[in-house]
């Protein structure tokens, strides 16, 4: 009788804890899903490595299974609603991908705002906090980052000064850059990255401003002829935001201790990694190039540019205000936090 109810108390103890044993063997298989291929630099330096990290501090249980070049399906600018779906589990994307959708973050698209992209992606990550929540209250946001310097790849002449921009058309990845572009005397185009090489090849462009980072993704170093970069000690012509997302649902689905390896690989720390990367991706891109001519617009012959960047930059600051979104407090902020950032406080 008593080995009997020993058993029993034995079985049940077993039973109860079987749900909590079942939690710590779960394993989740993360499907990651961004607009450019595998062989990119931001798979190979910032996706891949991310995944390896939490797979490696969750013993195996957090694994992903990386779709690039869109191989789920849609269109860049529908990589929001796809994790935001449950389509996909995480994304990388441009949030101005969907002109106007996100006003917060054009902060810091405005033109010479950034210098550092690991100081500015902290930045971005820290102002996010307290100004982009509504905007990105329907996913888990894991990074919030931006590229370096924006430079011009050219198929036919090199942009050299602001004469040179009448008559070009440009593509450019987002709304404030392509308005830029317009205020400077050329003919913006809109398109995302996997666009731009078949319109290069094809003339629908006389060039586009990416930064080195995408070059080997495009092949941009076989389809254009020179390269125009701005001081590399002067704020950079323009940088684009990036957002690192995850499904909420797919997030708070996660038992306890999969969230904190989660919330270990996400954060400011994460947005300045990734901008530490992409500094990296430029420097590896720029060296595809080097059979091509570059050359440097001086920080004297910026002067006129950048007047022009200050007047996009009021214009934005009254339009955000006329949305009831505190244009001058944002501009502001971004600047603050830069600053704060670039001088590693």
């Amino acid at each position: 009788m008593k080995t009997r109810s020993i058993v029993a108390a034995a079985s049940l103890a077993l039973t109860a804890l079987a749900p909590h044993t079942a939690a710590l063997a779960q394993e989740v298989t993360l499907k990651v899903h961004f607009f450019l291929p595998a062989t990119s630099y931001a798979n190979t330096l910032f996706i891949t490595p991310w995944c390896d990290r939490i797979a490696k501090e969750s013993a195996n249980r957090l694994k992903c299974q990386i779709y690039p070049s869109m191989q789920l399906g849609g269109t860049p600018p529908q990589l929001f609603e796809q994790v935001r779906d449950g389509v996909a589990d995480v994304v990388w994307t441009l949030p101005g991908y969907t002109a106007g959708r996100f006003p917060s973050l054009e902060a810091f698209e405005l033109p010479f705002m950034m210098q550092s992209p690991e100081a500015t992606s902290k930045a971005l990550w820290d102002y996010a906090q307290t100004h982009s929540q509504a905007e990105f209250k329907d996913v888990k946001p894991l990074a919030f980052h931006v590229h370096g310097d924006g430079v011009f790849h050219m198929t036919s002449k090199p942009i050299k000064g602001l004469a040179d921009f009448k008559g070009l058309k440009l593509r450019a990845p987002t709304r404030l850059t392509n308005k830029f572009l317009a205020m400077l005397g050329a003919t913006p185009v809109s398109m995302p990255v996997p666009q731009v090489g078949d319109a290069l090849s094809k003339g629908v462009i006389d060039g586009a401003v990416v930064p080195y980072e995408v070059v080997p993704s495009v092949k941009i170093q076989e389809l254009v002829k020179f390269h125009t970069e701005t001081d590399p000690a002067q704020p950079a012509f323009y940088t684009s935001t990036f957002v690192f997302a995850m499904n909420k649902a797919k997030y708070e689905a996660l038992p306890a201790d999969l969230k904190k390896v989660i919330d270990a690989n996400s954060g400011q720390a994460l947005s300045g990694q990734i901008g530490k990367a992409f500094l990296q991706a430029d420097a590896e891109g720029k060296k595809l190039t080097a059979r091509n001519t570059t050359n440097v617009i001086a920080a004297a012959e910026l002067a006129p540019w950048k007047a022009v960047g200050d007047k996009l930059s009021a214009d934005w600051v009254k339009e955000m205000d006329g949305k009831g979104l505190k244009g001058t407090q944002m501009l502001q902020d971004a600047k603050a936090l830069i600053a704060k950032h670039a001088a590693g406080k």
